[in-house]
């Protein structure tokens, strides 16, 4: 689905200052950022986290930005930098865009699908091994996904790039017949449990020869020696 509505974001302009200063920034529930691209020069901005969280959740692709309370521009949200551990946001790059120029971004490619595929049904292993694709767009026809629907794929089935149905007005950057988006493989495990076993069972088999062949050789002599015996 395109994201063809904007939602209003407005941010105050700060100083470039050094890492103590950032991180008092972020105590006091503020979230760093800088807006760049366009005709105009870089600028920081600092704003509210809530705010931020609430803007990024109702936006489409297009941010209007509003620094101190100025006439909004359009923007996209260039690099999102998150604490590790916590999830939090650390920092927002935004980038000035023009709703008439297409422009390049990454979105995510989303599978459905997935358990009525027949080869999963079966006991298949199901990886999705590309989760996000290049794309070029307007910024109003940027999807907040791309959606690909595997439930056909059988098992040692694999599902490349060029299966996959760009929406209206997108062009995929990545080389459709080299990307691999899924592939769906047998249970590993269950495969090398059966080789163990197929393995032990050779094992058993080899020294269960060799017993009988002992007990045999064992008889044969214990015959021989009655026999000896009797003659005397």
């Amino acid at each position: 689905m395109a994201s063809s509505e904007t939602t209003r974001l407005d941010v105050a302009r700060r100083e470039v200052s050094n890492s103590r200063a950032t991180r008092r920034l972020r105590r006091t529930g503020m979230v760093p950022g800088v807006v760049y691209g366009g005709d105009g020069e870089p600028q920081a901005f600092q704003v509210e986290s809530r705010q931020l969280r609430l803007a990024l959740s109702h936006a489409g692709a297009v941010l209007d930005l509003s620094l101190d309370g100025e006439s909004s521009s359009p923007v996209v949200v260039k690099d999102q930098q998150r604490d590790p551990v916590k999830g939090q946001l650390l920092h927002l790059d935004l980038l000035r865009v023009r709703l008439d120029q297409a422009i390049h971004a990454t979105v995510t490619l989303e599978l459905t699908g997935v358990d009525e595929a027949p080869g999963v049904t079966e006991g298949g292993v199901l990886e999705h091994v590309t989760r996000e694709i290049n794309i070029e767009a307007l910024p109003t026809e940027i999807p907040d996904a791309i959606v690909h629907d595997v439930s056909g794929m059988e098992m040692n089935d694999t599902v490349l790039l060029e299966a996959v149905t760009a929406p209206s007005g997108v062009t995929i950057l990545d080389d459709p017949a080299e990307t691999v988006v899924a592939t769906l493989t047998p249970p590993r495990l269950e495969v090398e449990e059966e080789e163990v076993v197929e393995e032990e069972t050779e094992l058993v088999g080899e020294d269960g020869e060799r017993v009988a062949e002992a007990e045999e050789q064992g008889a044969t002599a214990a015959d021989a020696e009655q026999g000896e015996a009797g003659g005397e």
